[in-house]
């Protein structure tokens, strides 16, 4: 199976299978999204779903989130992984949001990365999520299952493995490919045991044509 083959089976099983796939986060508007794509760094969405209501009636806009400062953003979130330094990065992006963008998550990815707490991953899914930027944000689930199902090879890096799904993934589609990689390693393709049996794109997939070849 060549490359090329392997990228249009996949992309054509999910564009007929999840023609729809969205983020699960809960939000009403850029500054949500972003401040729970910030608490989401390595903790689950249904995590953050559970943090983010009280902790948005509390700071509905950034102004109320810079006024509190990271020990009053703290309570809220302390059920969230590195609860401290989420606080201090909430805060500063709030800040800085008020300060430079008048309180409006600015739409330029590069300007977006200057705030506290955003790195390119962060700046990609607002990117794409809001604005439906040709981008490809990638998490551990699309790492991990990019390179399992053959998408990449021997990938170090998450910006090795954007710009390769970038340079081989339509770019109209690289929004919702972005969620169909993701869903797809938190449903299907788990980390520790892959339901291969219930994977639809197993006739593409690398490691399941390896298994089987070795049974």
């Amino acid at each position: 199976m060549t490359l090329k083959q392997r990228y249009d089976g996949i992309i054509a099983w999910f564009s007929e299978h999840m023609p729809v796939a969205e983020s699960e986060l809960r939000y009403e508007n850029p500054y949500q999204l972003l401040v729970a794509v910030i608490l989401s760094a390595q903790c689950t969405d249904k995590r953050v779903n559970m943090t983010t209501p009280a902790l948005f009636e509390a700071f509905p806009t950034p102004y109320d989130m810079a006024a509190a400062g990271a020990e009053g953003i703290y309570p809220y979130i302390k059920s969230i992984s590195y609860p401290n330094n989420k606080a201090r990065n909430l805060a500063g992006m709030a800040r800085m949001l008020c300060d430079e963008f008048g309180g409006e998550v600015p739409s330029d990815l590069d300007r977006m990365q200057r705030l506290p707490g955003v790195g390119r991953k962060t700046a990609n899914v607002l990117g794409a999520v809001l604005w439906q930027r040709e981008v490809m944000p990638v998490d551990t689930h699309v790492f991990r299952v990019s390179e399992r199902i053959g998408l990449t090879t021997r990938s170090k890096t998450p910006l090795q493995t954007e710009r390769t799904l970038e340079r081989h993934i339509p770019g109209h589609l690289l929004p919702v490919a972005h969620h169909w990689l993701i869903l797809h390693g938190r449903y299907v393709c788990t980390a520790r045991a892959p339901k291969c049996d219930a994977c639809g794109i197993a006739t593409w997939c690398r490691m399941f044509a390896a298994e089987k070849k070795e049974r």
